[in-house]
């Protein structure tokens, strides 16, 4: 199967770097299924940069999935504790080579924010993500895991002119 990485520059060999912010699923490489989310991501830096790039890698979704692997098809209560912790509690960590579920894009943001804020609550969040429609990623959280992508190439996009 095709995933794909949004990026400002071209990554032919994936790394797990220290983000320099809480993501959803800790620390890690994230991919999604979803040519539009990886394009999104990068069309985000267009006010700050001329060139950003797709990066397109195959995998056997099935081989992740026998893997040390988190998975969540949809939004569900333990979901809502996973990005939470990871957002919200320093000292969380996790021992799974691959987490795939989710993406929190601008609107699940949104609402986990009034979760987090407390004026939602996990019911209430998961009722409110139920009608959206939402894209996944997979992240890919150890050099071990980093084994199972094949890099198959890139396509720039050009920010100036969008």
């Amino acid at each position: 199967m095709k995933i794909y990485h949004g990026s400002l520059e071209i990554v032919e060999h994936p790394e797990i770097r220290k983000p320099n912010r809480t993501l959803d699923y800790g620390e890690g490489f994230y991919t999604t299924t979803d040519y539009k989310q990886a394009k999104d991501w990068v069309m985000r830096h267009k006010r700050k940069h001329n060139l950003g790039y797709v990066n397109i890698y195959e995998v056997d979704m099935q081989e992740i999935r026998r893997q040390n692997t988190l998975w969540f098809d949809t939004p569900t209560e333990e979901w809502i504790d996973f990005v939470d912790s990871n957002r919200n509690k320093t000292w969380f960590t996790h021992n799974y080579d691959f987490v795939y579920g989710p993406v929190a894009n601008d609107r699940v943001y949104a609402a986990f924010a009034l979760y987090e804020s407390g004026i939602l609550n996990k019911e209430e969040l998961l009722r409110e993500l139920k009608v959206y429609n939402l894209v996944d990623q997979l992240l890919f959280h150890t050099d071990a895991a980093l084994k199972f992508l094949e890099y198959k190439g890139t396509d720039v996009i050009e920010l100036q002119n969008i």
